[in-house]
């Protein structure tokens, strides 16, 4: 059996997998061991998944999540989990998890669209090429994010007709000053813009709407993906924003000459794929 983990800033899917099937799913609290010590990521494992493992016989542990793509940051994951389950334990990036996903064992570009936006050149074993995401402030073209945040800068520079700006206030309680506020000096204003992104995809028939989400994602292709061998390689997606906006997604990489692959809104079932053929 094997234990498969793909772990966001909120959540983490644990699936309990024996001979590429599907035994059981577990869920807990979000993992990073940039913002959390070893002894709170062990505690979240030994209340939250232990118990719910039922003495299943667990000989690997494959675990992906944002965080880990530095060797010191991995070992405390690693660490955490081996102090609890005795069996070999990999820890990898959730930028790995897309590749693998997506590509399996052949080359190609894999991409994340969700909240933060990532990319790679994937050569069927490992990531040989990323250029940095920079996070939604210098980089994270075509996030969530940064959808958010086009969207409000467009809303108060009066960029959207007066009646899709009133709107998009009123649908979501705000005003500019509360705008500022969540923007400028409450924390994670990344998750308060990408919460905003919704209303792009319930209002994409309007021309200020597609405009800018399409511009979002020809930007995203054209400062990264287009610094691979992209004119050789499929394209491929994971990712909420990625899932609900395939079609412009598809527009942006048609206007580019860019060929889209896989489009995926959660890596687990090619994980869990990937590692039974490997297993």
């Amino acid at each position: 059996m094997i234990l498969i983990a793909d772990s966001g800033s909120t959540k983490t899917n644990w699936c309990i997998v024996e001979n590429g099937q599907l035994v059981q799913q577990i869920f807990t609290k979000g993992t990073n061991p940039f913002f959390q010590t070893q002894d709170e990521i062990s505690n979240e494992i030994e209340e939250a998944l232990l118990p719910r493992l039922n003495d299943y016989n667990i000989e690997s542990v494959f675990f992906y999540g944002a965080g880990c793509a530095f060797p010191e940051k991995i070992e405390i994951v690693r660490l955490a989990i081996f102090k609890h389950i005795k069996a070999t334990i990999e820890v990898g990036s959730d930028l790995l998890a897309a590749a693998r996903a997506l590509c399996g064992d052949q080359p190609g570009i894999a991409c994340i669209l969700g909240t933060g936006s990532n990319s790679c050149f994937y050569d069927g074993k490992e990531i040989v090429d990323n250029v940095s995401p920079l996070g939604y402030i210098l980089g994270d073209e075509g996030s969530g994010a940064v959808l958010g945040r086009l969207l409000v800068g467009d809303c108060l520079k009066n960029q959207l007709s007066p009646e899709l700006k009133d709107k998009f206030m009123e649908q979501f309680q705000l005003t500019p000053a509360i705008i500022l506020e969540r923007v400028y000096k409450e924390p994670f204003p990344n998750r308060f813009l990408a919460r905003l992104s919704p209303f792009l995809a319930q209002n994409i028939e309007s021309p200020e709407v597609h405009r800018l989400v399409l511009n979002g994602f020809k930007s995203f292709f054209t400062r990264n993906v287009m610094q691979y061998d992209y004119q050789n390689q499929k394209v491929h997606f994971i990712g909420s924003v990625a899932h609900y906006y395939k079609e412009i997604l598809a527009e942006a990489a048609d206007q580019l000459h860019l060929q889209l692959g896989t489009i995926l809104q959660s890596p687990m079932d090619g994980l869990i794929a990937y590692h039974s053929k490997k297993n």
